[in-house]
């Protein structure tokens, strides 16, 4: 692969450390989160800043292949990233994502316009076959 652009971020101290990006935009403690045995709600943790990153990824894969079809469209994208336990030991992650399309966006449309997104975002690509991925289009 030939990269297009490389983002670089150093934790110091895993879950419960602090991370920082070589440009300085993320810079911020980070902490389990409450179901887990972290303080609050006040920290950032892996799976939010992997839900913030896959949606607005996904977001962006669709807004590329509706305008193929000539649609301009701009889509809701949440994603739900989930973390428990692996059978065997471990632990795994599972992500539901919610994607609301506008009224005028046939239900027909914004499914295909889902699942062709699907196979072009390079979140959707990473996780294939590795996690479960659950995509749901919504009114």
């Amino acid at each position: 692969m030939e990269a297009l652009y490389t983002a670089i971020a150093t934790t110091v101290g895993g879950r419960s450390g602090h991370v920082k990006s070589s440009d300085g935009v993320i810079n911020m403690e980070i902490r389990p989160p409450k179901e887990m045995g972290g303080p609050d709600a006040s920290y950032v943790n892996p799976e939010l800043l992997f839900a913030a990153g896959y949606s607005a990824c996904f977001g962006s894969a669709i807004s590329h292949v509706a305008l193929e079809r000539n649609l301009r469209v701009r889509p809701e994208v949440t994603a739900k990233v989930s973390i428990g336990n692996k059978d065997g030991g471990g632990y795994q992650l599972a992500v539901e994502m919610d994607v609301k399309f506008p009224e005028s966006v046939s239900l027909q449309d914004a499914q295909t316009l889902v699942e062709e997104a699907h196979q072009i975002c390079p979140y959707s690509n990473a996780t294939r076959n590795n996690i479960e991925v659950k995509l749901n289009v919504v009114r």
